[in-house]
């Protein structure tokens, strides 16, 4: 009781409390007749990786959102491995292993080679540290780099945790993590899942709660608020949701992601875009009031979901992500800017400009207005203008320029663009399905395909109105039989192209300057000089 009254009047509360050292939570080993995990969803890469460390005498889990996906049912996309052996110890025992991050220091176990590569993430059990305890810099990551650089625990002033590199036992490690669900433990060698805060009991109650004080956490590392979004848009067709208290301070919290790194929260957006759950993210953004506020960029995605071609372009990602297909952040950032592009391309080219320096700058100015520095002038700017200046040119179908389109390394997300523009009614069908057509027919049918073009154009060009000058009445005759007179007023002159030569062919008109002073351009008049 003494010591409860005195750390109270110190400012540290009972473990469990909001403010103070949480409760570690007892550990409970859950045997596979209970959890029921399928071990043939289990990568036999992670399973690997395990396997090596304990032979090497260390603990080691697969842990985190893998185990909440193997609990139900689910194969893991990624594979994560928690263990007490630390970075410089993973590292020794793989042939291709590489520590990486300052923030949190982790070891990437690189499998295969190539485009069949996998990394296994492996990270150290991390101590619990009072963050009040932990030393604060005034600054953030880029302006605090040499002060950083000795820490093993620092916090920014706002609490925002900024080196966590104190390792320590796997229940404080536990106790680190976010969710209940993404906080349990799988060992693929006993088949024995460890729990320490309910976890599994939150799974079967599709419920996702926040270890700790919600608002704390959040503070500690505001992209939780991010994190806790995804996880309720991913697991929501199952029946997940988040509980009460842990949705309670989102809103509020959200302008703690001010003090975020722009490059991580950059990342943190396409992660919820892009990860197969795009539309159900938006979803849970409106829900959850936080439709705005996040990152501009992702506020103008949800105000634009529910128009059809961004509708379109986030339905078309996700199916691309549930069918295991590669997706772009170039692609679908160009989709959701293009209502910019092609209202600036427009202004312009109402302007009179040349369409495509008109198009290069309306392209410049939704980088500058948009996107910024963060990854605006890099290989993800170079696709999108990429993207964005093929479009004018698939109205091209005449001579080498089809040859030259499809040789492109960006032609197919070029030429995916335009089919969703097509689905929308934005361009014309029968133009997408040519170029489907063309880019995988040989040479003969290529050539019968550019004769189609050539016929279409043609119909287009005769089905257009024919504009005709109308011929200028002819001067009445003068009662006296003169000629008309010449001057200003006269009317053109014997052989002008309107009217017909005495033999009866039209000739050329041919144009002639007045004299400043309005002199008159009749056949008395002087010739114009060259280059006046």
């Amino acid at each position: 009781m003494i010591k409860k009254f005195l750390d109270k009047l110190m400012g540290k509360s009972t473990p469990g409390t909001s403010g103070g050292k949480p409760h570690f939570g007892k550990r409970e080993e859950v045997p596979a007749s209970v959890h029921g995990i399928n071990p043939e969803l289990v990568d036999y890469r992670a399973a690997e990786v395990v396997a090596t460390l304990k032979q090497a005498g260390f603990e080691a889990y697969i842990v985190g959102g893998a185990v909440r996906d193997l609990l139900l049912g689910l194969r893991p996309k990624d594979f994560d491995v928690a263990t007490n052996a630390t970075p410089e110890q993973v590292k020794g025992l793989f042939r291709r292993a590489f520590i990486i991050g300052k923030r949190f220091r982790i070891v990437h176990v690189v499998h295969g080679r190539g485009r069949e590569h996998e990394v296994i993430e492996v990270s150290t059990f991390r101590a619990y540290l009072d963050n009040a305890a932990a030393g604060q810099v005034a600054g953030n990551e880029k302006t605090s780099k040499a002060q950083l650089s000795g820490m093993q625990h620092a916090v920014d002033a706002s609490g925002r945790v900024l080196r966590d590199n104190v390792w320590g036992p796997q229940d404080e490690d536990a106790t680190r993590r976010d969710f209940t669900v993404n906080a349990m433990y799988y060992d693929p060698v006993s088949q024995i899942v460890v729990d320490y805060h309910k976890g599994l009991q939150d799974a079967k109650k599709k419920t996702l709660r926040m270890i700790g004080d919600p608002a704390t956490r959040y503070r500690e590392d505001p992209v939780r608020i991010i994190r806790a979004v995804r996880f309720a848009a991913k697991l929501s067709p199952l029946g997940f949701s988040i509980d009460a208290k842990s949705a309670a301070p989102l809103v509020q919290s959200q302008a703690l992601l001010a003090e975020v790194p722009q490059s991580r929260m950059f990342d943190e957006m396409l992660k919820l875009l892009q990860t197969g759950h795009a539309i159900a993210t938006i979803e849970q953004l409106k829900k959850l009031g936080m439709s705005k506020g996040i990152y501009p960029l992702l506020d103008v995605a949800v105000e634009r979901a529910d128009t059809p071609f961004v509708k379109a372009a986030l339905v078309d990602t996700d199916r691309r992500v549930n069918e295991g297909k590669p997706v772009a952040p170039s692609f679908l950032l160009a989709c959701v800017l293009w209502e910019d592009v092609r209202n600036g391309w427009q202004a312009r080219l109402n302007q009179r400009q040349h369409p495509l320096p008109a198009l290069q700058e309306a392209i410049d100015e939704v980088f500058d207005k948009r996107i910024g520095d963060v990854s605006g002038r890099g290989k993800l700017a170079a696709d999108m203008r990429e993207i964005w200046v093929m479009q004018p040119r698939f109205e091209k179908r005449v001579g080498n320029t089809p040859f030259g389109m499809v040789m492109q390394p960006r032609f197919r997300a070029g030429f995916d663009f335009m089919r969703l523009r097509a689905d929308v009614g934005e361009v014309e069908e029968a133009l997408a399905e040519w170029w489907q057509d063309f880019q995988t027919a040989d040479d003969e049918r290529r050539d019968d395909l550019l004769d189609q073009a050539k016929e279409e154009q043609k119909a287009r060009q005769k089905a257009q109105p024919v504009v005709k000058r109308v011929p200028r009445a002819a001067p009445a005759a003068d009662p006296r039989g003169l000629p008309p007179a010449a001057g200003p007023d006269a009317g053109p002159a014997d052989g002008d192209a309107e009217f017909p030569s005495e033999g009866g062919a039209p000739k050329k008109r041919r144009r002639r300057r007045r004299k400043p002073g309005g002199a008159g351009g009749g056949e008395g008049a002087a010739p114009a000089v060259a280059g006046e």
